[in-house]
């Protein structure tokens, strides 16, 4: 054929009538004239551009690319959907990119297997099968059987899969990125697009990994997603140590698990059907009726056998919880993980106090207020509070809670072991609450240890006030002696204990003159001189009760007076000298040193008052 020869002589040359020469050229073997053809229609009209000339013109493309070798043409201009091109050129373009995908170094080139993919599933589809049929009934010269063309396509089919199939285990491949997921997926739905295939594909699938999720759940294949799922991420079905980063897939592989799930029931495997529907619902699944019924079959069976040997309570146990996360509404099934953490709690009693404190312990937050999980948490206690009594006499203190005790004491008033524990409890409360300054706050808990300690209905502000300096004066034994702070510290406390009126006010005004002295003797070996004389002010102590304490002070008042001389303040100087005089050389009590002072209480002491 020339080129001229098109649509006849004297016709008219269209867009049409080129393209349609150039296919009948091409379905006539005759090559070298094609391409002519094609030029001239490009030249003269444009590429074609409206559907389904583009859809042929492509195919036509694609097919004299792949003739001539160029797969990378032949990809990128085969249409993703072939509807509309001529069958004759579908099926040799076909035919070379199953050839040429066979080949032995092909087995990664996912451009091919594409072309192969979509333009087979093309020709094998039942709805466009009739123009292949056609094709191949004129190439036999006569009818194709219906028995015998069910059967070629068929076998065909299960060539290209086979061929798919051994490629992808020759490249490693799993089920969500295997070529014949996608060779299936493209024959249901037709999936496979060209554009979405990347340059560097042989280590990628040919379509999403969504689609290809959902086809294999769509036609009975969880399993083979799950394993896919499982090699990619193992132990993905476990709970997540933090929070699941969500998948673009999890919705059909939450499918997948559940339906797992509902086939282990069947097969009697609880737990792991159990573990199944609970990754399900994680994945954002939500049980189906059906699945409840299989949650509760489960749970009713897991850790049990028919016959009852080689039940594990701890298997048991554990498939409840599991189910318990899954149907939290189901009153039966809180009742019998309660009483089978009761039973457990027992059994463990007496060689793992731990996991028995544990499973009581868990039992009650299943069932607020089970009296039998109520009484295992309160024999603990009970045993926990006597070894404390036993072993300490109750001086070191016990990690339990104050409420737990004050409850173990309400339900039993006799326990003696467990009222000397709060008595002991609110005494270091209010020790420390002393040191701290929080002086309400430790009356409070003078109040709270005599109630404890005295079982007497109430007690006397004397009582409250007797135990208030217990705690300061125990506070004071427990302050660091040798820091500034902690010297202070004692001042302040014995200072409040000497202030309320107990019998052992004295003793404690003792101690704080004895606290006093030790405070003005460490200002004195740091040089701090105002801070002295600030202290003697404070009036905490009379002079003429320690001589040293004076001696302290009036050093200071003769080293600031000698400071002030030099930096000019002659009138602060002499007064300072004249109250280091007053104090070595001791005052009369009423003879204020600068005048008399008015409109100030009397204290006991006037010196200080004088010495301002």
């Amino acid at each position: 054929m020339r080129v001229g020869e098109t649509e006849g002589t004297g016709r008219e040359v269209t867009a049409e009538s080129l393209l349609a020469a150039a296919e009948q050229a091409f379905l006539r073997a005759e090559f070298d004239v094609v391409q002519p053809l094609l030029q001239r229609l490009r030249s003269e009209f444009g590429a074609p551009d409206t559907d389904p000339a583009d859809v042929r013109y492509g195919i036509l493309l694609a097919a004299m690319a792949a003739r001539a070798g160029n797969w990378p043409a032949a990809v990128r201009l085969c249409p993703d959907v072939p509807d509309g091109a001529e069958p004759g050129i579908i099926h040799f373009l076909a035919v070379h990119a199953l050839r040429e995908l066979a080949r032995e170094d092909r087995h990664t080139n996912a451009g091919v297997a594409a072309v192969v993919i979509v333009l087979w599933a093309h020709l094998l589809h039942e709805e466009y099968g009739g123009d292949f049929r056609e094709l191949l009934t004129e190439q036999r010269g006569e009818p194709l059987p219906e028995t015998l063309w069910d059967q070629a396509v068929g076998r065909l089919r299960g060539r290209i899969a086979d061929l798919l199939v051994t490629l992808d285990a020759r490249a490693g491949r799993d089920a969500l990125s295997a070529w014949h997921t996608a060779w299936e997926a493209e024959c249901a739905d037709g999936v496979v697009v060209f554009s979405d295939i990347p340059a560097d594909a042989g280590a990628h699938a040919l379509i999403s990994l969504v689609d290809a999720a959902w086809h294999l759940v769509d036609h009975g294949r969880g399993a083979d997603l799950l394993g896919a799922e499982a090699a990619r991420h193992p132990g993905f079905e476990l709970p997540p140590e933090d929070t699941h980063k969500p998948r673009a897939y999890d919705g059909p592989l939450a499918r997948a698990l559940a339906e797992r799930g509902s086939d282990r029931v069947r097969g009697s495997r609880w737990n792991d059907a159990l573990t199944d529907f609970g990754a399900a619902v994680r994945f954002g699944h939500t049980l189906t009726g059906t699945e409840k019924d299989c949650v509760v079959h489960a749970w009713r069976n897991v850790g049990r056998t028919w016959n009852g040997h080689g039940n594990d309570l701890r298997v048991r146990i554990a498939g409840l919880e599991a189910a318990r996360s899954l149907l939290p509404q189901d009153t039966a099934l809180a009742a019998e993980l309660t009483a089978e953490l009761v039973r457990r709690g027992r059994d463990v009693v007496g060689t793992d106090i731990r996991e028995s404190r544990d499973c009581f312990t868990r039992a009650l937050a299943v069932t607020p207020g089970d009296p039998q999980a109520r009484a295992g948490l309160d024999g603990h206690l009970r045993s926990d509070l006597r070894q404390w009594l036993h072993r300490t006499g109750g001086g070191a203190e016990l990690e339990v809670s104050a409420g737990d005790v004050r409850g173990l004491l309400t339900r039993d008033p006799g326990c003696e072991p467990a009222r000397l524990w709060l008595g002991r409890h609110h005494e270091r409360r209010g020790v420390a609450a002393a040191v701290d300054g929080r002086l309400e706050e430790a009356r409070d808990a003078a109040r709270e240890m005599l109630r404890y300690a005295d079982p007497r209905p109430s007690h006397s502000t004397e009582d409250v006030d007797n135990t208030f300096v217990f705690f300061l004066v125990s506070a004071v034994g427990r302050v660091d002696r040798r820091s500034r702070a902690g010297l202070e510290l004692r001042v302040e406390l014995l200072r409040t204990a000497s202030e309320i009126p107990t019998p052992l006010q004295s003793r404690t005004r003792e101690d704080l003159h004895e606290a006093v002295l030790h405070l003005a003797e460490h200002l004195e070996a740091v040089g701090a001189v105002s801070d002295i004389i600030e202290l003697f002010l404070r009036d905490l102590m009379r002079t003429g009760i320690s001589t040293r304490f004076d001696k302290i002070v009036e050093s200071a008042y003769a080293l600031r007076a000698s400071v002030r001389r030099k930096t000019g303040d002659l009138g602060g100087a002499q007064r300072d000298l004249a109250c280091a005089e007053a104090i070595g050389g001791g005052l009369p009590l009423h003879t204020p040193l600068f005048g008399a002072v008015t409109g100030k209480p009397h204290r006991d002491d006037p010196r200080q008052d004088t010495l301002f």
